[in-house]
């Protein structure tokens, strides 16, 4: 049984939307199977409809432990890294994330293995995790330093101009509203960005699959550029358009991390053995 109480951002939200987001692995058919049963209760009465939830309800939910288990699709693993592809809709860190999976299946090592970059939560693919406080040190100082190279594959509105393109920006994250804004000169505030993008298919309902690498990594970087420029992730809920994402049945935004590729320019100490070693996902695992 979880028990949950509702805070001020989901008042007035529907109750799928607020346990979706806040229960880890609750599928819709996982959700409306418990509905159905009255397993879900709402201030100490039971529902059996996606009603519309407010401020400080309480709301209890009676789901095995086991159904809502994620199981860890583990790419590859060796002594020093774990590669993971993650599922959308669940955060990298914090409460119900990914690494609280990986800490309950590591829980008896003695180093509980450390995210060395971060994914949306929404967004899907490879992302590198280190097994021991070494390789997290050498991992996180080669990320800084653009020694790892990070591929993303994003379906977009739009078609772009040019085959291949890098550009720069600027970005201000604004951490109230938890949106970013891109200006294409500097600003107080902003901080310099540089996206790459090239375009690997062109489809019939304009729209376009593109590989885009990030030479910097900020906050909702691939997002908020690619929709500046004109080229909005489909099912992007913030930096999206809503009137495609509905037509489309897109519930969060198709981007998926699909290729890293070691670089070292630098000793890399017990990870050299790791240098020009790449990792890609198959194409057709991207969720169009």
């Amino acid at each position: 049984m979880k028990k949950l109480i509702v805070p001020k951002k989901y008042d007035h939200k529907k109750l799928n939307k607020f346990l979706k987001d806040n229960i880890l692995n609750l599928t819709d058919n996982l959700f409306y199977k418990t509905l159905r049963k009255k397993d879900i209760k709402i201030n100490g009465k039971r529902v059996s409809e996606n009603v519309t939830i407010f401020e400080k309800d309480e709301i209890l939910v009676y789901i095995p432990d086991d159904l809502l288990e994620i199981p860890l699709n583990i790419i590859y693993e060796d002594k020093n890294i774990l590669l993971i592809n993650k599922p959308a809709n669940i955060e990298v860190t914090g409460e119900q994330s990914l690494l609280t999976v990986i800490h309950k299946k590591f829980t008896n090592c003695g180093f509980l293995p450390m995210p060395c970059h971060r994914l949306d939560r929404n967004t899907c693919g490879l992302i590198l995790f280190a097994k021991n406080q070494v390789a997290l040190d050498i991992l996180l100082a080669k990320f800084k330093n653009h020694e790892v190279e990070k591929h993303y594959l994003a379906l977009v509105y739009g078609v772009p101009s040019t085959q291949c393109k890098t550009m720069g920006a600027y970005l201000f994250k604004d951490r109230q509203k938890s949106l970013v804004y891109i200006s294409d000169v500097p600003k107080k505030g902003y901080r310099k960005i540089i996206t790459s993008y090239t375009l690997l298919e062109k489809y019939s309902n304009h729209t376009s699959l593109l590989d885009v690498e990030i030479e910097t990594g900020k906050t909702h970087q691939i997002r908020a550029h690619l929709a500046h420029i004109g080229l909005p992730i489909v099912g992007d809920g913030k930096y999206g358009i809503n009137r495609v994402n509905k037509e489309m049945k897109a519930n969060f935004q198709k981007l998926m991390s699909y290729r890293l590729k070691f670089k070292f320019k630098s000793d890399a100490g017990i990870l050299n053995y790791l240098n020009e070693k790449e990792f890609q996902l198959k194409k057709t695992s991207f969720p169009l």
